[in-house]
């Protein structure tokens, strides 16, 4: 083989392909900085006064325009330095300085273009983007005008097939990407599952109804304003609410609402004689919020009014339950109990692995305590959970598989599902 001159054009262009690949990283890895950066985190920065923070979420906020001026840069040079080292290895070696250009310009590219430097803005895009936001900002202003026309013509070649992308409609709401960040996060073991939960129940608020967590007419404790006055005291006394809704009549006829402190001061005003009090004297007037009530909204309602308790009606006006603002609240941060509170459940693990749950038990609940992840959207208990799935009111012995679980239906009292054994079913192996 005969001695290779290197000419002084052939150290050019070997420069020039130096000066490709390094141009190769750095296009390579700022897309890759900038996509994986923190919103939250560059918006934090910035609002502390970091000028290279502000461009990035200017970039950021141009995102289209921002990988194609990147993809535009990219290709630029990587042709570039496929071009150049053809040449130069085709002055080499002849004509089988085609296949050693081919060859290492692939290793170089792939290595040292595309692996390294995303490999590297990957470990810390945060740091990364700051770096590199100003040279980055400089190119897309650079290739702004061949970015714009390259996006026009996408558009029309994709508007037949039904893609528009000026709409530039987002896949995901700002809430559900935040729940899919902390998910991730909870596998990865970065957040504990009852902070997962309370941020979740957080975001949950803006998709709720006050019918999603009010207690059904069917579990409320209420008075009836014909008993006499030391039983209706012996009830409040008994019952672990310090409000009660009272009723006369029919227990659809909610005359006022007692609380355990008015009771107290009206019975210290009788001297203690029970048999003087007037329950109706004592009761506040009933507060109705519609089910259909945005949960967001009745929290704000409750603190407006500094009224923590609400009765539920449906269109008709009918009673439907009752809400609280301790049930909003216990939305977010999980249970609430005191030493007043019942222990009672309605969830109880067996240890063959299934568990006992009573038809009234919220699916919410259920989802929180178990970790489970049952629609929620059909149906408020995991009775009418099972009545939707299967589309009849069950009896006694029947059982039914969907999402993931077996549901035997154990009692039933009339037309309600009052107990259940639940079996999470294991995935078949491949």
């Amino acid at each position: 083989m005969a001695d290779i001159d290197l000419t002084p054009e052939l150290w050019i262009a070997v420069g020039i392909v130096a000066l490709c690949l390094l141009m190769s990283a750095f296009f390579s890895g700022s897309e890759t900085a900038l996509t994986a950066a923190s919103r939250a985190r560059m918006h934090a920065l910035e609002m502390g006064g970091d000028a290279r923070a502000a461009i990035v979420n200017r970039l950021l906020s141009i995102k289209e325009r921002l990988i194609g001026a990147m993809l535009i840069g990219n290709n630029i040079v990587n042709i570039g330095a496929s071009a150049f080292t053809t040449s130069v290895l085709v002055a080499l070696f002849g004509d089988a300085g085609v296949i050693y250009a081919t060859v290492g310009m692939s290793v170089l590219v792939i290595i040292f273009a595309e692996i390294m430097p995303k490999t590297v803005a990957i470990k810390s895009p945060e740091r990364a983007a700051l770096l590199l936001a100003r040279p980055v900002s400089f190119f897309v202003a650079l290739f702004g005008p061949v970015t714009l026309a390259i996006e026009w013509f996408v558009r029309v070649v994709l508007r037949p097939f039904g893609l528009r992308l000026a709409e530039n409609q987002a896949v995901l709401s700002a809430s559900e990407e935040l729940r899919g960040q902390v998910d991730l996060f909870h596998r990865e073991g970065g957040v504990v599952k009852d902070t997962r939960d309370m941020l979740g129940g957080l975001l949950d608020l803006g998709d709720l109804e006050v019918s999603d967590l009010m207690v059904h007419r069917t579990k409320m404790r209420t008075l009836n304003a014909d008993l006499p006055p030391v039983q209706l005291v012996r009830e409040v006394l008994a019952s672990p609410h310090t409000r009660l809704p009272v009723w006369r009549g029919t227990p659809e006829n909610i005359i006022g609402v007692v609380h355990a402190k008015d009771l107290l001061r009206a019975l210290y005003a009788a001297g203690g004689d029970a048999a003087r009090l007037e329950i109706a004297a004592v009761a506040s007037e009933p507060w109705f919020v519609p089910d259909t009530n945005p949960v967001e909204d009745q929290l704000k309602a409750f603190l407006a009014r500094k009224n923590h308790f609400a009765l539920v009606v449906d269109e008709y006006g009918e009673v439907m339950g009752l809400v609280t603002l301790e049930d909003i609240l216990e939305e977010i941060v999980g249970d609430i109990r005191d030493e007043h509170d019942l222990a009672v459940q309605g969830v109880r693990p067996q240890p063959d692995g299934a568990v006992f749950i009573e038809g009234s038990v919220p699916i919410r609940d259920l989802n929180r305590a178990m970790d489970w992840h049952l629609p929620d959207e059909e149906a408020t208990t995991i009775a009418g959970l099972v009545i939707h799935e299967a589309q009849t009111i069950p009896e006694p012995g029947q059982a039914f598989t969907f999402h993931g679980f077996r549901f035997q239906v154990m009692r039933r009292a009339r037309n309600r599902i009052t107990l259940l054994r639940v079996t999470r079913l294991m995935a078949r192996q491949a």
